[in-house]
């Protein structure tokens, strides 16, 4: 399964970023192996519209689940649909959540 992290920097040592729209980074993870990728997101500098572009790049990229802070309202109607999982009030070091979610803390 593929997961997806915000984060504040591009490294797993960096803070989860609050903001999901307009997240410095977006860490993809396999749930599985932990192998990773980071990304930056290129919606971080919209003016308006980011959650929703950004939550079209989950779809674009197979994300089941979503470790953030916090998300907007439009965001949340768009993924509703597709089964995507959003987990919200993450808080901690990329890695520190890798290991948390591996372990089964936000299942």
């Amino acid at each position: 399964m593929k997961i997806c992290i915000t984060s504040q920097g591009d490294n797993l040592n960096a803070q989860v970023d609050p903001r999901f729209g307009r997240c410095e980074y977006f860490v993809l993870v396999d749930s599985d192996t932990l192998d990773y990728e980071i990304r930056r997101n290129p919606n971080a500098q919209d003016a308006g519209g980011a959650g929703v572009t950004s939550a079209q790049l989950m779809i674009d990229w197979g994300i089941s689940v979503i470790l953030t802070g916090n998300v907007g309202p439009k965001m949340i109607q768009v993924l509703r649909p597709t089964g995507i999982k959003i987990i919200r009030g993450v808080t901690g070091t990329v890695k520190e959540v890798m290991e948390r979610y591996k372990n089964g803390e936000f299942r």
